[in-house]
Order: structure tokens, then sequence, then C-alpha cells
């Protein structure tokens, strides 16, 4: 079997995308709810698989206990959330369109963040902010990709992708949520980011999930 030949200067975030699914995944633009262990996670990869409009909204600061899971480092502790994932984001890009919402997202204003975004992936901490996102997203039509039950370690396996109707996706187990014995753990928070991600590639490249 014969390989291409490659250089390592070569490669970039395209390399291996045609030119029908470059132009989709540049002009495509997502929402993400939530800064942290899902959501900075899922913003790096969607980047990293060529992505370059993102809408990103969250309150919350860069502290040392997110350094286990979330797409940040030492020297930002401290930092706002969305500030410093832009940073690191174009680290990667920089040539990126991106939205930043240093907000607390809530009924009255969730709907009017996202409303230029194709698909948002919903990556909340907490069960009533979920809840939020959902009562609030759903009957606007647009897709999207959320995330239940992923604490701990072990059981890799567990950690699948549902559709739940036309418009909602599922990431997760449905059963190990974060509570006493229970804590995220960037391992199995980072799988499920990457397959919330790649639920987004999918749905935007018209694949089955």
């Amino acid at each position: 079997m014969r390989f291409a030949s490659w250089r390592e200067d070569d490669m970039s975030a395209n390399t291996y995308l045609t030119e029908r699914e470059r132009r989709i995944l540049e002009s495509a633009k997502a929402g993400i709810a939530g800064a942290g262990g899902l959501g900075s996670n899922v913003a790096m990869l969607l980047v990293r698989a060529g992505m370059k409009k993102l809408v990103i909204a969250d309150f919350d600061a860069v502290n040392e206990s997110n350094l286990n899971r979330q797409f940040f480092f030492r020297h930002q502790l401290g930092k706002k959330k969305v500030d410093a994932l832009a940073e690191n984001l174009r680290l990667i890009e920089p040539d990126l369109d991106l939205s930043l919402h240093d907000v607390r997202l809530a009924p009255g204003n969730i709907d009017h963040i996202f409303a230029g975004c194709q698909i948002i992936v919903e990556a909340f901490d907490s069960a009533d902010a979920k809840s939020m996102l959902l009562q609030s997203l759903l009957p606007l039509g647009k897709p999207i990709v959320s995330a239940m039950g992923l604490a701990g370690w072990g059981r890799s396996n567990d950690i699948r992708t549902r559709r739940v109707g036309c418009n909602l996706i599922i990431v997760g187990d449905h059963t190990r949520d974060v509570r006493a014995g229970f804590a995220p753990v960037g391992v199995r928070v980072s799988i499920a980011a990457a397959m919330q991600a790649n639920s987004v590639v999918s749905l935007l490249l018209g694949e089955e999930l």
C-alpha cells in the first residue's frame, strides 16, 4: 500500500478537507453556551476542524479548579473565560470571527445572543441552565447539541450520541451527573466535548450521526 507523501510544514486545519467542506465549515456560525470543561474544549476542536465563526457566552472567570479539564492555562487565572478562550483559540487560528459575551445567559437574552447561529452547543454544568436553554431555543428550530452524564472516569463506551426529535442531539451516559463521588474529570469531560464537536461538524456537513 502506498501512502501520499507529506511534509510536517504542509499540514494545516484544512489539509484533509475538500473545497466544499472547507467552505461550509468556514462560513458556518456555531454558538457555544458556556466556556467551561465542555464549551472551551468544543471551541478548540471546532477551530481545529476548520470553523472560523463562533459565538461564545459565559460570565465566569478562570480559576485554579478549572485547569484539570478546561482549555485554559495557569497564567490566565482570574481572566474572564471568554477573553482567555479567545486568546487561546487565536493561537491556533488567528483569522477567527469571534463574538464574545461576558454575560449570564437567561431567557431574556439567550435567543438574541445566538440569533445568527446555525447550530448551538449547550455546555452548562447546571441542570437548571440546561433546561433553560432547551426551553428557550428548541422552539426556534435550530439544531442543539447538549450533554448529560459525563462525570467521573472510566466507562468510556457508555458515553453515546443520541438524537432526540428533529433538532436535539444529546451526548453522555445520562446517569453520571456531577455530584458527590462523581467529580468532573478532564479525561471523561474531554471525550464528551469531542463528541459534541464531532456532532456539530457532522450536522454541518450533512453526515449521519
